[in-house]
């Protein structure tokens, strides 16, 4: 290291040196860099739905440009949004908030870094149930608290029980982080098991809940959707309830998330995001009351080509020796387990002993890009995104399981 990069690294914050950048941007950059040399590479590393936005939304974006609606918006979001939001809330999950009870955001993972950036001090607690979204605990480090990681295996369906969660509650924790769909298994929480968990955080008043809804209409089961404030109203004066139009209405590039909860913490969300971003754009807002307002008829066309698109990956990947995955009832993410592949080496005698160095693996030796379960906090898989279209996962998990079979 030379004498600026060591005094660069000494003038930036501890927080900031303690935290990861993104496992699965990093893995979609490496496969894009791949890509600008030639490479044909397909890349599964990346939650992003390959449909196109809804017509009736993208023709709301446009008419909004027409009346020049292109100023600064006022920062918790536009009043017309925050009143679309409350309609979905009531709609979707009967809850009932006032537009002051609402912040719009830069998409979800706005919300999330506000929430935490507003009530975070040093040596604060967030439970985090693993595996997780990879930027949940480094969103904690960065608002200078520590992240409690609870690990929640295949065989409890990656969901934290009331009996983990209670052992990882200490009289420091200021969060429980439940995201439902999760990314990256797919785990969906009932009303049953939501209210078992209520149960241990009625006990434990310090601890508010921050549900991250984001995946609520990628779901593949008849059983109703369940979110933590909805299930037990007690606990609704300490849950911020997260969702957006990323997912569902194939908006990843808009920019645009939603989260409601007490109208003190939504103040301080604000105070936050006034001195950042300000807001989101005017004209992906005008475009998200039309998502949120207009029809919802394209949702079983995409839901179907996701169940359709997991079933052919699941089934591929169970076929490979060594890798053993179930099907995930919600999201578009598979989490397999890989533990029977670590340990062999590849056609060059090198040791393939965790999943990150299987990831790289299969990037260099097959052409796919996915993400190693260490980057969620759970070892011993990888996530592929079946958010793709059909017959590129076909050629992927083709590539994977020829991959995994030149292993010894």
């Amino acid at each position: 290291m030379n004498d600026s990069t060591t005094q660069a690294t000494q003038f930036l914050a501890t927080r900031v040196l303690g935290a990861k950048p993104s496992a699965t941007k990093e893995m979609t950059q490496l496969a894009n860099q791949l890509k600008l040399v030639g490479r044909d590479i397909i890349t599964l590393s990346q939650g992003e739905p390959d449909f196109p936005t809804p017509q009736h939304v993208r023709d709301a974006a446009k008419a909004a440009i027409d009346r020049n609606e292109s100023r600064y918006t006022d920062v918790p979001g536009t009043l017309a949004l925050r009143e679309a939001v409350s309609r979905k809330f009531e709609r979707d999950n009967g809850l009932r908030y006032t537009p002051e009870q609402i912040q719009v955001g830069c998409g979800a993972k706005q919300l999330l870094y506000n929430a935490l950036q507003a009530t975070i001090n040093p040596g604060d607690e967030v439970v985090i149930p693993t595996p997780a979204w990879v930027s949940y605990p480094e969103m904690v480090l960065l608002a200078g608290g520590t992240p409690v990681i609870v690990r929640c295996n295949a065989g409890a369906g990656f969901k934290i029980t009331p009996e983990q969660l209670e052992e990882a509650i200490t009289p420091r924790t200021k969060w429980l982080m439940l995201n439902s769909p999760s990314n990256p298994s797919g785990a969906i929480y009932s009303a049953a098991e939501l209210a078992a968990l209520a149960v241990v955080l009625l006990r434990h008043p310090q601890v508010w809940i921050m549900a991250d809804d984001i995946y609520e209409k990628i779901r593949y089961e008849t059983t109703p959707f369940a979110t933590p404030a909805a299930v037990t109203p007690e606990l609704a004066a300490r849950t911020l309830t997260i969702n957006g139009v990323s997912k569902a209405y194939a908006m990843t590039g808009w920019r645009v998330g939603f989260g409601a909860g007490p109208k003190e913490l939504i103040k301080a969300m604000n105070l936050v995001q006034s001195q950042s971003t300000s807001h989101t754009s005017s004209i992906s807002q005008a475009a998200a009351i039309a998502a949120l307002d207009g029809p919802m008829d394209f949702l079983p066309g995409f839901v179907e080509a996701f169940r359709r698109r997991r079933d052919q990956v699941v089934g591929d990947l169970c076929k490979i020796e060594g890798i053993t995955c179930d099907l995930p009832p919600g999201a578009f993410y598979a989490f397999p387990g890989c533990m029977g592949l670590l340990g062999r080496r590849d056609p060059s005698g090198n040791l393939i002993a965790s999943d990150t160095e299987l990831a790289l693996y299969l990037l260099r030796e097959s052409g796919v890009a996915v993400v190693p379960g260490t980057a969620f906090e759970l070892p011993g898989h990888f996530r592929v995104s079946y958010a793709a279209a059909d017959d590129e996962l076909k050629l992927a998990t083709a590539r994977i399981a020829a991959a995994c079979a030149r292993l010894q």
